[in-house]
């Protein structure tokens, strides 16, 4: 091992490395935090002039940091945020958190990666240690940042460090943060993993090497992609038990009873987050170059994307058994984020429902206490609606997308108002107007109807 091997391993061991965070967002900042708290003098780089802005103030735009945690991490003095590149020069390690969508044809946009190498091409110090935690395919850190840098005449291992670490990242779990969720890491050599090794042992309990940045790559990849395939199989299964007159809900309650070789899933609107609706594609798409076609993956995606559709049918098929069309209808839709709790849109299936509608010629307006307003298709700017119960009464049809756990299910339920639940969140509630996606809809009679319909 060189110099600038036990220099910063040195430097590590004592806390003295300046640690920078390149996005400070869902991923990024809960790690600079982190990073803080651990003792580390931590640069964050956003070019979101607005996020550096609110972090100075101590206002926080990420549900798992409260602006108290904030407030301290910044009056500690140890954490500087700035969308000024040129502080990479004070960097001795620095951590690459931002984000890896999808272009308009289901193809890796790797862009965000491609312009933070090209600041620390300019910008690195010898001897820096990078850690890409953005998701994305394998083969990434070599083709993207090793390849990149080695041209420009410094070696990987002597000169620059470099590895591969996955963000785990999941928003308003209360059980798993940063320090306590085991973390995966593979080097491009035994030097840049063991310096990595060092590092993240630093401010994460449990560390995890493997043999190279494409098994780390690759383990993020099909952590989400089972996901995606469960959920595929769970979604495909609750159209089936919906054409067969049975209730999944019941299904899936019944077969968890079994305690070995069972894990449950539960079917949805369709598939949200920075993760399942992107990471496998990522994976299909690297495939390819092999000639290798993942049937499973394609066809989970599939199933996934079409749960939106599935959602304005049944929508359709419940206003039909009050002599109503889906056009024309008021509807409101609860719930827009992609999951409880939080007030995070990315991917969420809420967004395409709410597409659907309007195309569908219905009058959609939304409820959501987290997520008060979205960008639709067209770029405007669609508002939530305030939490009214009397005007809540005057929809057709209520779709709930998101089980919020401050929505008061009984309040809403009382309204009389057919229901469609997505999330079995009203499973409390055995009212004749409260349908689910899963099971069947049953026939009503006009007499029937509720008298707060409108």
């Amino acid at each position: 091992m060189n110099k600038e091997y036990h220099d910063l391993l040195g430097a590590i061991e004592s806390k003295n490395a300046v640690l920078g965070v390149v996005g400070l967002g869902y991923v990024g900042l809960p790690l600079a935090v982190e990073m803080v708290k651990q003792g580390f003098h931590v640069i964050g780089i956003d070019l979101d002039i607005s996020k550096i802005d609110k972090l100075y103030r101590g206002e926080s735009y990420i549900h798992d940091i409260s602006n108290e945690t904030l407030a301290e991490v910044i009056a500690s003095g140890r954490f500087k945020p700035t969308a000024d590149y040129s502080h990479i020069r004070q960097i001795d390690a620095i951590s690459i958190c931002v984000p890896t969508p999808l272009s308009e044809n289901q193809d890796p946009d790797t862009s965000y990666i491609v312009t933070v190498v090209d600041e620390i091409k300019q910008y690195m110090k010898k001897g820096i240690l990078i850690t890409l935690e953005s998701t994305t395919y394998p083969g990434t850190t070599e083709e993207l940042i090793q390849h990149e840098l080695e041209a420009l005449g410094h070696v990987v291992g002597e000169d620059f460090f470099l590895c591969f670490s996955p963000e785990r990242v999941d928003p308003s779990n209360t059980r798993f943060n940063t320090f306590n969720t085991p973390k995966v890491i593979g080097g491009t050599t035994e030097a840049c993993l063991k310096l990595g090794e060092a590092l993240y042992s630093k401010y994460v309990q449990t560390v995890v090497p493997v043999t190279s940045p494409k098994v780390a790559e690759m383990s993020k990849l099909l952590e989400n992609t089972f996901r995606s395939v469960n959920i595929a199989f769970i979604n495909e299964m609750a159209m089936m038990c919906d054409r067969m007159g049975i209730d999944i809900w019941e299904v899936i309650d019944a077969a968890k009873t079994k305690p070995f070789g069972f894990m449950p899933f539960y079917p949805g609107p369709g598939i949200g987050g920075h993760c399942i609706p992107l990471d496998p594609m990522y994976l299909s798409w690297k495939a390819k170059g092999f000639r290798f076609y993942s049937q499973f993956i394609e066809l989970a995606q599939s199933t996934n994307d079409n749960m939106p559709y599935y959602v304005v049918n049944k929508t359709s098929k419940i206003l039909n058994e009050y002599a109503k069309s889906i056009k024309k209808s008021n509807i409101l839709i609860l719930g827009m984020a992609y999951k409880p709790d939080i007030a995070d849109l990315r991917e969420s299936p809420g967004l395409e429902v709410y597409e659907l509608f309007k195309d569908s010629g219905a009058y959609v307006s939304y409820y959501d206490p987290h997520a008060t307003s979205f960008r639709d298709k067209v770029g405007g700017t669609v508002n939530s609606i305030a939490y009214d119960l009397e005007s809540f009464k005057k929809y057709d049809c209520i779709v709930l997308i998101t089980n919020h756990s401050d929505l008061n299910y009984s309040d809403i339920a009382n309204l009389g108002v057919p229901i469609l639940d997505t999330r079995n969140a009203f499973k409390a509630f055995s009212n004749p107007h409260i349908y689910k996606i899963g099971h069947s809809v049953q026939q009503v009679t006009l007499q029937d109807e509720p008298a707060l319909i409108v």
